[in-house]
């Protein structure tokens, strides 16, 4: 198969599988500091490395790769860090969306607890990239609080905790009256842990970016790619206006809004929506150290901002549409505002902040990550589900050992599945 220059075949249909971006703003776009410099068009026609979307996991991705051994270039249908990171909460865990002892039965209780343990180091060495990077984004290490619900009760967690200490991941079963002595909450049980972190999803990712264009990224937007092909040792992109960008490597990074021909039974779109409002009073003295999520379907998730905000979402619906609708959103937001005050015991303001945004998903809760059958050199990384930004460091380890010709000891338990 061939193209043109000008992009005039089949009408320019779209490579990836667009979608509309809700229109309410979250809580981090009204945030400083999350703007980069970018050019308006590509400022070369070709590179090593074409990363495409400027998103946490692109932003990662070029960080990893700008070590000034190559020419590296980000580009984005976008403004720059405007894509679905912006809507994340930023509850950077380790702990994946399907329990461990769950993911046992899925894949094998072996390449289960290594890929936990892998989730636990990326959210570890996360922290400390930032930490010596010095990107102010509120990064903060924080420990989890899990509470059983109506999926998972105190035996499944009991369960569940004894696994994860057999897998060395710290993980502190609690019943019912020290779940209420500690936290105040009534729940048949809980489960404490350690090693998850909290920050400002939109300043991450600008000053990963900011740091690999101080290493030679060139960041163009923008610029939407409409086609890809291999040719050889290149890739040849095309663009919607027509122009052609070729790469040794090229890399999507564009979220839920996948390569069609990726398309999977294992993968799916879901909906999701969040709020951050300010307390009316004080808030339990351990929110600001912990992040809450709770084994229920839907489940509830929340934690403490930086400026003392409570960021809960939840409601979460299993379609790639929902999210657009406005009036789910006001009943869902409402839902998350009930929902956290019960659990908290306190009465919050009228949110200033509410969204709503989809995200991919797999039915393992691991994500998709490495090259893309068919195409020579090209690849993506996809379904992060609840995890996108620990998922993105882990995608970011994995595409450079990729390119740099040495295979990620963890990549097989990632790869995609066969079509």
């Amino acid at each position: 198969m061939t193209f043109d220059r000008h992009g005039e075949r089949e009408a320019r249909k779209s490579l990836v599988e667009k979608k509309k971006l809700h229109e309410n703003k979250s809580f981090w776009a009204k945030t400083p500091r999350i703007s980069v410099r970018h050019h308006q068009k590509p400022p070369v026609g070709s590179c090593d490395v074409l990363i495409i979307g400027s998103g946490i996991s692109g932003a990662l991705v070029a960080e990893h790769l700008c070590d000034g051994t190559r020419n590296v270039m980000m580009v984005d249908r976008r403004k720059p860090v405007r894509g679905s990171s912006l809507d994340s909460t930023a509850m950077i865990q380790h702990e994946i969306d399907i329990p461990l002892h769950q993911l046992a039965r899925k894949i094998g209780e072996d390449s289960a607890i290594r890929a936990w343990r892998r989730s636990r180091d990326a959210v570890t060495s996360l922290v400390d990239l930032v930490h010596s990077l010095e990107i102010d984004c509120s990064m903060q290490a924080k420990r989890t609080l899990y509470l059983a619900g109506n999926e998972f009760g105190s035996r499944a967690l009991r369960t569940e905790a004894g696994l994860r200490e057999k897998a060395g991941i710290e993980a502190r079963y609690l019943d019912r009256d020290t779940t209420a002595k500690e936290f105040a909450i009534d729940r048949p049980a809980s489960i404490v842990s350690s090693d998850s972190a909290s920050a400002n999803p939109a300043q991450l990712t600008a000053g990963l970016i900011r740091i690999a264009q101080a290493r030679g990224l060139k960041l163009a937007s923008a610029v939407e790619v409409t086609d890809v092909q291999s040719f050889g040792d290149r890739v040849a992109c095309a663009t919607s206006d027509g122009r052609l960008i070729t790469a040794r490597h090229v890399v999507f990074c564009s979220g839920y809004e996948f390569l069609k021909r990726l398309e999977s039974r294992k993968h799916s779109v879901i909906s999701t929506w969040a709020i951050a409002a300010r307390p009316r009073g004080s808030v339990p003295g351990w929110l600001e150290n912990h992040l809450v999520w709770e084994a229920s379907d839907p489940y509830l998730y929340l934690r403490m901002a930086a400026d003392g905000s409570i960021i809960a979402g939840g409601e979460d619906e299993d379609s790639a549409d929902a999210f657009d609708d406005p009036v789910k959103l006001t009943v869902n937001t409402q839902t998350i505002i009930a929902k956290a005050e019960a659990l908290l015991g306190i009465r919050l303001y009228p949110p200033h902040s509410r969204w709503a945004s989809p995200f991919g998903n797999t039915s393992t809760g691991l994500p998709f990550i490495g090259a893309v059958p068919g195409l020579e050199n090209v690849y993506a990384v996809m379904g992060f589900g609840g995890n996108g930004i620990t998922f993105s460091k882990i995608a970011a380890e994995i595409i450079r050992g990729e390119i740099n010709g040495s295979k990620d000891r963890d990549a097989e338990l990632f790869s995609f599945p066969e079509t």
